[in-house]
């Protein structure tokens, strides 16, 4: 019976030596003393060490509320594709409906201007 785990506990060790392997030698190797580019804005556009309770555009929150939106759109485009042909007619039927509400809650946001940086 414990013939039947071996492979299973091996390839746990192997993974767990990996990655200690991989944390250790990061450890040794990185270097430690951030440098300007580390200490500098990252995408958001402000200091990354300064007030947490400062105000910011409401368009970061518009932008990553689309961005989950057709992430999950695509979530479910692949289980579709594969079952494509258990579901026939009305699963591409029901497909459509949801990419065209898509595209049209995509369509609204873009006329509304929630993508245009000023």
């Amino acid at each position: 019976m414990l013939a039947t785990y071996l492979p299973i506990l091996v390839f746990i060790l192997l993974a767990t030596g990996l990655a200690g392997g991989i944390i250790v030698a990061s450890l040794l190797v990185a270097p430690r003393a951030p440098d300007k580019e580390k200490l500098s804005p990252y995408e958001c556009g402000f200091e990354p060490f300064d007030d947490a309770r400062r105000k910011f555009d409401i368009r970061f929150y518009l932008v990553a509320i689309l961005f989950i939106i057709f992430d999950l759109e695509v979530a479910f485009l692949f289980p579709w594709a594969v079952s494509l042909n258990h579901t026939g007619v009305a699963g591409l039927l029901s497909m459509l409906m949801f990419l065209g509400v898509l595209t049209i809650g995509f369509v609204y946001e873009w006329k509304k201007g929630a993508l245009e940086w000023h």
